[in-house]
């Protein structure tokens, strides 16, 4: 239901506004000193309320004095200086774009610091604590600038956070791989990047203190320029006020008050999203909240807070020995992923990303030639795969080895690279063709198992069960991960099915299943023990080291499946992709149909992720490149998209491995690498057509 404004008879005096406005920030204040005094009782040791009221005091034992004064202040100081600066940024983000959903999260400010800081580490270079402070605000404000010009400002609510969304999977692709090429450099930093506010003494917050003030004095000056903007771009220029200047500084100050944060406290996920939607409210009962000089110092307690009150949350519920390990930034970033949902559910914004497809019927001839020409990439990247690697191999070497007469040498390096390679071109066709289902159901071109949370939530079904049951085994793994895969997309589906599935929607209730899942999958990694972590951690960047023939066998079996079903039910696939209303003149069932394809595709995400772990943007590049070279009949695009997937995977796996050979790279940070470009050009795209 649409928000409208109260009658000007009944809107409070300005006076009367300015007073509530200022009770409410006082309560603020208070709630956060609340928080910071419940926060700095907690902790591992017997330190109690009593104690902390004596080593404030001066009156307590020298070893409980040191537990407050050198542990549970710098923290709680810290967890107040990061939410404050949070708070604000996000709400001057909000403010200049028109964009409910600007954030540094949303822009990629903390995927830009977390790649910059991992590009100084990889070179083994020690960096003071303000140096490193320079570096992620170089790296933060060039993401958010890529972000900005990709979505435009005041423009809708998705297509920020789309881009936003795949530069950061493509950032931190990168920055995984410095962290697997380096990982003495960099060792720490994949601890530092889940976001955590404990502090050993005051030296950090005085440093990064000054940092932040000086971006908290430059927002303040430029208030009323915010303030300006708010009445639109023609008003603003109107009043005298420089609009791309203003929002240039804005976002440079911003990004500093960002960079100031992830260097004292590691990205805290969505803490700018959801301090300035706390506020929003209240602008519209107290109008001296809807100046800038009054909402941002509200949005910056807002954001402490939250941190805070993550914080004690966290250490309630966990007990103090484990709570003691796990991150805030992971409970923020639930609360955001909630957050997101919550906001998805109440979006109108319903215009198109891109433009449909043009209806292209190419000649049978041409079809058979890109099958034909795709089939043999698949063949050349499957001998590539098995060939080549530590030890490189002849075509007879395989010859001997599949007639049983190899030596024991090349016996060992075959039996344990071709079930690799099976399970690349597998998971890669498995991905494609459930991308191409899942398009097709939703008449969504973004829609894959990525980008709506399905493969997420499979990871978190396949994680939760290595992490608990190590020696569970390839069917065990490929169950739990359809479990989460089914949970996910019940969630995602089923909420997003209101009002038809509408792009804006479905989208950002995929995003927000995911990064829960990716919080809950950090979770489960921090609590677990070190040999299951590295295991999950390996796994979920794609890899297919380790997959023996047993791993292969659940993910052939669906994508035989899947192929029969995508075959026999063509002319129906054909038909719900057109739009609601063909399919029931001509009497198919649309309910029975979506629902027998969407199990279909679930099935094939959760398979291919429990085979190869979680690889990205599959699901999306193979059926787009495939409709573009054979048109929208899907008895075309399914056989040439799963060929499209199948050596997209398979060629990534062998690169991944090969170049950097003994070394190796996942996948699905390959895939990454590829799609993210790819993924954003589909967004220039879609925006040069709006």
């Amino acid at each position: 239901m649409a928000v409208t404004e109260a009658p000007p008879a009944v809107r409070p005096p300005a006076a009367a506004s300015r007073t509530g406005a200022a009770a409410v920030t006082a309560g603020l204040v208070l709630l956060v000193a609340a928080l910071a005094v419940v926060d700095i009782t907690q902790g591992t040791a017997a330190v109690g309320p009593a104690q902390v009221f004596k080593a404030l005091t001066g009156q307590a034992d020298p070893a409980d004095a040191s537990v407050v004064i050198a542990s549970r202040l710098p923290r709680m100081t810290a967890g107040v200086l990061v939410g404050v600066v949070l708070g604000i940024a996000g709400a001057v983000l909000q403010a200049v774009s028109r964009n409910v959903l600007a954030s540094p999260d949303t822009l990629a400010v903390n995927a830009g610091s977390y790649l910059a800081l991992g590009l100084a580490g990889a070179t083994g270079v020690s960096l003071p604590l303000l140096a490193s402070s320079g570096v992620a605000f170089a790296g933060g404000l060039l993401a958010a600038a890529v972000v900005l010009a990709l979505s435009g400002l005041g423009t809708g609510t998705v297509r920020l956070v789309l881009a936003g969304t795949a530069l950061a999977l493509g950032l931190n692709s990168l920055t995984e791989g410095l962290l697997l090429l380096f990982p003495q450099q960099t060792e720490g930093l994949y601890q530092w990047n889940q976001g955590s506010i404990g502090q050993n003494g005051f030296d950090g917050v005085l440093q990064m203190l000054p940092v932040a003030l000086v971006g908290l004095a430059g927002l303040l000056l430029v208030a009323r320029r915010v303030d300006a903007l708010a009445l639109g771009d023609d008003a603003a220029r109107g009043l005298g006020v420089p609009v791309h200047a203003t929002r240039v500084t804005v976002v440079v100050l911003a990004a500093l008050l960002s960079a100031a944060a992830v260097t004292l406290a590691g990205p805290l996920g969505y803490v700018g999203l959801c301090a300035p939607a706390l506020v929003r409210p209240l602008a519209r009962r107290f109008r001296g909240f809807t100046r800038a000089r009054a909402a941002l110092p509200a949005a910056g307690l807002a954001g402490a807070a939250l941190v805070l009150g993550s914080d004690v949350l966290l250490r309630a519920l966990i007990p103090a020995d484990t709570a003691v390990g796990v991150p805030t930034g992971i409970v923020t970033s639930l609360v955001g992923a909630v957050f997101l949902v919550a906001t998805a559910l109440r979006l109108r914004d319903t215009a198109g990303v891109e433009p449909p497809d043009r209806l292209r019927i190419p000649g049978r001839t041409a079809f058979l030639a890109t099958a034909a020409a795709l089939a043999a990439v698949v063949v050349g990247a499957a001998l590539a795969g098995v060939l080549l690697g530590d030890s490189k191999l002849l075509l007879g070497d395989v010859a001997n080895w599949a007639q049983g007469r190899a030596g024991r040498t090349v016996s060992f390096v075959l039996d344990t690279r071709v079930p690799r390679v099976l399970a690349a071109l597998c998971a890669g066709a498995a991905l494609a063709l459930a991308g191409t289902l899942v398009q097709a159901v939703t008449r969504n071109p973004l829609a894959e198992p990525g980008v709506l949370g399905v493969s997420g939530g499979a990871a978190l079904g396949a994680v939760l069960l290595v992490t608990t049951v190590p020696a569970a085994g390839s069917w065990g793994v490929a169950s739990a991960a359809f479990a989460g895969a089914a949970l996910a997309s019940a969630l995602v589906f089923g909420l997003a099915a209101r009002g038809g599935y509408q792009q804006s929607r479905l989208v950002l209730v995929g995003i927000g299943v995911a990064a829960g899942s990716t919080a809950l999958i950090s979770l489960l990694i921090v609590l677990t023990d070190p040999f299951n972590a590295t295991k999950a951690l390996t796994w979920l960047s794609g890899s297919t080291y380790g997959r023996t023939t047993a791993d292969v066998v659940p993910v052939a079996l669906v994508l035989a499946l899947g192929l029969a079903v995508a075959v026999a039910r063509r002319t129906e696939l054909d038909l719900v992709s057109l739009d609601g209303d063909t399919p029931r003149l001509l009497g198919l069932g649309l309910p029975r149909a979506r629902l027998g394809f969407l199990v279909v595709g679930v099935l094939l995400a959760a398979t291919a992720v429990a085979s190869a772990g979680t690889i990205g943007f599959v699901g999306l590049v193979a059926p787009h490149a495939a409709r573009a070279l054979v048109g929208r009949r899907h008895v075309r695009v399914v056989p040439v998209a799963v060929l499209l997937g199948a050596a997209l995977v398979c060629t990534a796996d062998v690169v991944g491995r090969t170049v950097i050979a003994p070394a190796q790279l996942g996948a699905g940070l390959m895939t990454a690498v590829i799609g993210t470009p790819y993924f954003l050009w589909l967004l220039i795209r879609g925006r040069r057509a709006a």
